[in-house]
């Protein structure tokens, strides 16, 4: 196979979920054609998160036919889009779409919120969108989630919704915001909305906490909205005046890279945000990639 025809077959049989029988060779040629991550800009938010996607291999490199997906968004506060507290519904309703189409079996959304849970599922518009879009939502029931060993440094167990566990695919899809605690809201403390208990006790040494989840959960892809972001006031929120538009949706199946470019949205460099540095530590992905292995898209209208 000439070098033009492998790469252009390879990447249609990713988008497609199909294992390529590759050679050494042809499995590092491969490599290079998909980047670590993509980061897509633009004026459409479904446009915007497909592009990302897309860019990565498309969704059918993530998700087969007949799998259990699970979208882990952030649905904590009862606030609408706008106030930016929440993951935007078109981006999750078009991982969900884009899951489905892949072939999945079904796909569920869950979050444990902070405030009451169907006036976050509704104002946020989530709920609706994501039933529209053909997946399903579900309320986080604390009687459900069982003691789970999550192997941590500092979380040795904790209880954990088993709809996080007992699936095939799981797709964090977090929104970008400011933390007064922990300084930002990216993928690793979005994993606190998967468990139960008093999570409170989590926000000493919370940096560690977060990176202790991730690791247990390990999520195939992270999809992180940054089409608004909270600059100030996090992780709630209220004010317009703290929202800034960046129409930009940042994938990777890399959750690592994911949180180091999350912050990059805030102007904060690798070395500010704690979590990278102890999740790199551990080897759960890389904080650090050349110019060549970030794709930037940008969506016209």
């Amino acid at each position: 196979m000439k070098r033009r025809e492998f790469l252009r077959t390879g990447v249609e049989a990713v988008a497609a979920g199909a294992i390529l029988p590759l050679s050494g060779f042809e499995r590092v040629l491969f490599a290079q054609t998909v980047p670590l991550l993509a980061v897509a800009h633009g004026p459409s938010a479904p446009a915007i998160t497909i592009a990302s996607i897309d860019a990565l291999g498309g969704m059918g490199r993530f998700v087969r036919r007949g799998d259990r997906v699970v979208v882990k968004a952030s649905i904590g506060w009862d606030r609408t889009p706008e106030q930016a507290a929440n993951t935007n519904p078109e981006v999750v309703a078009t991982v969900v779409r884009l899951a489905l189409a892949a072939g999945a079996k079904s796909v569920l959304v869950l979050d444990n919120p902070c405030n009451d849970p169907r006036r976050c599922y509704l104002r946020s518009g989530i709920a609706d969108a994501v039933r529209a879009a053909g997946g399903k939502v579900d309320f986080f029931e604390e009687g459900r989630t069982r003691k789970m060993a999550i192997g941590g440094e500092r979380v040795r167990e904790w209880l954990v919704h088993p709809a996080f566990v007992e699936r095939d695919v799981l797709i964090n899809v977090p929104i970008a915001k400011h933390h007064g605690l922990a300084g930002l809201t990216l993928g690793m403390k979005n994993w606190l909305g998967a468990i139960g208990g008093p999570r409170n006790r989590l926000h000493q040494e919370i940096h560690t906490s977060i990176v202790d989840l991730s690791a247990f959960f390990k999520p195939q892809l992270t999809v992180i909205d940054g089409v608004r972001i909270l600059t100030r006031g996090g992780p709630q929120g209220g004010s317009l005046d703290d929202v800034r538009r960046l129409d930009t949706v940042i994938a990777s199946a890399d959750l690592v890279a994911a949180e180091a470019r999350g912050g990059a949205l805030f102007g904060r460099k690798v070395d500010e945000l704690a979590q990278v540095g102890i999740a790199a530590g551990r080897g759960l992905g890389r904080a650090v990639w050349s110019e060549a292995e970030e794709r930037m898209i940008e969506v016209p209208s």
